[in-house]
């Protein structure tokens, strides 16, 4: 049975999505049996323009630290941080063995080596398309081709039945780096019998096929072997596959490459470390680029998604301290845009052009292929392994939608879920049985912030209101001493003729109040902030955040 953290029991075998059911990113998955709970997946996301008070995102663990004693383990399908980037900031909460393959290992080690949590984790190392046991759970990964090295679908086996968990997945006949979707051991799963499949809905609006690497391979060899001027080459850090591709369309060119970026140096180091990518050749380092002749040399940045603070949006600006671009350069972005991202790609693709140079998207070159199923392909993966039930996840809601028709049309029943939500999957017909708190944790320098908590209240108040503090020293009699000091960032300039003019009112505001509330030290601040309100609401209409320090005096 499993003790949801209501105190409340659910029996049987059950799947409770609590982060990546509904949205992109934040994969954080349990199945429950008996008395035990398997974890699968444990991701960040981005916190998108409806959230600016946030970059980055993870899961509300509560659930989890509520139950974490019931918790057996942790399992990895892959190594995208949207499946592997929670495992640090929320590990308090799971405190578990973890497994997963070679290559997602050695990125899990890094993260948790930054964290200074390497040594307090068990990580067990299994091989791609073998079977291990984390009882009361029998578990066989599956290879299957994604935009990552050894991404793995789960076939978890009880004894109420098998579900699979499919991960991140597409049909590709020449991955390039790694073996093809393994369609004989999905094919023998389904044999077996599939009482569910937990399935990615990406790319379930997408007709037909999502593409081959081979094909980004051939097209991106043709098209930077005509380029002229320096090139840049942009793409996600996690796919060795295009690293791989654009190393060798660049020596196909005659260029010398140069990673630029932490996180591209951290994963070719891993894939080098556990077998991929032996046949390249060194490295330019970053601060030795210039020295190559622009029609020599290729980069590899970091900053797909526009990140901030990434390699390719300081290139934009003009601010990285060793690589400049200019007119007659040229940026391939290869790689999709993630939902909420636009905007700040966008932003870099300008500061780009503004500077003259070339950009190339997917839009206009054959520079990018997804890593997830197209219709095609799923209906493909349906046939092979024949589920009873598919539960779509991995998506927003109309994309789980869009693969809940395709399903339905396919003869196969469905289940739409929620985050939070409990589907009891056996014994009997699957049902949602029972919910469990969820929510979303913003990522604070070294701390978690509940996004629906007062501190992330109050930025998105001062975002678009700004904040007010102000000082007045009172006497023991309630009369404020010297006049008042006030700050207001995001409100006033600093020579703003205004904010004396405030400083006056709210002086006298204070001052209005009965001499009860100026003289009680357990309310005199409440008493002043409520009188600086009442003056920026009269003056300005405005709502800022308000803050004063009173000090006592005489």
């Amino acid at each position: 049975m499993n003790q949801t953290s209501k105190g409340q029991i659910t029996s049987g075998l059950t799947f409770t999505p609590l982060g990546g059911t509904g949205e992109i990113g934040m994969n954080l998955n349990v199945y429950g049996l008996d008395d035990a709970l398997l974890v699968v997946d444990c991701g960040m996301g981005f916190a998108g323009p409806e959230a600016p008070e946030a970059e980055l995102l993870v899961p509300d663990p509560a659930f989890l630290k509520a139950n974490r004693e019931r918790i057996r383990g942790l399992v990895i399908t892959h190594a995208h941080e949207d499946h592997i980037g929670g495992i640090a900031r929320i590990w308090d909460s799971l405190r578990c063995p973890i497994y997963a393959t070679p290559f997602t290992a050695a990125l899990i080690r890094y993260r948790l080596s930054e964290a200074g949590l390497l040594r307090t984790v068990q990580i067990h190392e299994i091989k791609p398309g073998t079977g291990f046991e984390i009882a009361p759970f029998s578990l066989q990964y599956i290879r299957m081709a994604h935009s990552t090295p050894e991404a793995q679908a789960l076939a978890i086996t009880t004894r109420l039945g098998t579900i699979l968990h499919t991960g991140d997945w597409k049909l590709d006949p020449e991955p390039l780096v790694g073996p093809p979707t393994d369609e004989a051991a999905l094919q023998a799963l389904g044999d077996k019998g599939v009482l569910a499949m937990i399935s990615d809905s990406t790319n379930a609006q997408v007709e037909g096929h999502s593409g081959s690497e081979a094909t980004v391979r051939k097209s991106m060899t043709a098209l930077i072997a005509g380029l002229k001027g320096r090139v840049v080459v942009t793409c996600f850090s996690s796919n060795i596959a295009r690293i791989d591709t654009v190393v060798k369309a660049a020596l196909a060119a005659d260029r010398h490459v140069a990673l630029v970026g932490r996180s591209l140096a951290k994963y070719v180091e891993a894939a080098q470390e556990v077998g991929y990518l032996q046949d390249l050749p060194d490295f330019v380092p970053e601060d030795e680029a210039g020295r190559i002749p622009d029609d020599n040399l290729l980069i590899l940045a970091t900053g797909s998604q526009g990140e901030k603070r990434s390699a390719l949006a300081r290139i934009a600006a003009d601010t990285h301290r060793n690589i400049a671009l200019g007119e007659g350069d040229t940026v391939i972005f290869s790689s999709r845009q993630i939902p909420g991202n636009e905007r700040a790609i966008g932003a870099v693709q300008d500061d780009l052009v503004r500077a003259g140079v070339n950009v190339m998207t997917a839009d206009d070159h054959m520079v990018h292929v997804s890593g997830h199923p197209a219709r095609d392909e799923l209906r493909r993966l349906y046939r092979l392994v024949r589920p009873k039930y598919i539960i779509p996840t991995h998506g927003e809601w109309r994309h789980m939608a869009a693969q809940a028709d395709l399903a339905e049309a396919e003869g196969i029943s469905t289940l739409l879920l929620e985050d939070g939500d409990v589907v009891r999957l056996g014994p009997g017909e699957p049902e949602v049985v029972d919910s469990v708190p969820v929510g979303r944790l913003a990522v604070d320098g070294d701390r978690l912030v509940p996004m629906q908590g007062g501190v992330m209240a109050a930025r998105r108040r001062m975002m678009f209101n700004g904040v007010v503090v102000g000082s007045i020293a009172v006497d023991k009699s309630g009369r404020v001493k010297g006049g008042a000091q006030i700050t207001a960032p995001g409100l006033f300039e600093a020579d703003d003729t205004a904010l004396g003019a405030l400083e006056a009112d709210f002086v006298a505001s204070f001052e209005e109040l009965p001499a009860s509330l100026r003289t009680d030290r357990g309310s005199v601040k409440e008493a002043a902030q409520a009188a600086l309100r009442r003056v920026l609401g009269r003056r300005f209409g405005k709502r800022p955040m308000v803050d004063v320090h009173v000090i006592q005096v005489g």
